[in-house]
């Protein structure tokens, strides 16, 4: 696999979390909530991406497996759902 997309995918995952991380812990309202999980959700995919492809990193990949289906819950939440968030 090429050391240039496999590096991309790593360091988009990791500054994609952590600029999502910012927006959720900023509590910006329920719409920009959501659009933060929609960016975990990139970023998630791009380190499942490297985890299953870089041979030393599937643990990573496991993890962002599960981290992906906690992520699209949090874009059905603030993004789709019409139901009211309690307080």
């Amino acid at each position: 696999m090429d050391q240039t997309l496999l590096t991309a995918l790593q360091y988009y995952g990791a500054g994609a979390a952590t600029v999502a991380a910012l927006i959720v812990s900023l509590n910006l309202g329920r719409r920009v909530t959501g659009w933060a999980f929609v960016l975990f959700v990139t970023s998630s995919i791009a380190l499942i991406g490297w985890g299953f492809l870089d041979k030393d990193s599937e643990g990573i990949g496991w993890q962002n497996v599960a981290m992906l289906a906690i992520n699209a819950l949090g874009v059905w939440r603030y993004l789709i759902s019409r139901h009211e968030v309690r307080n």
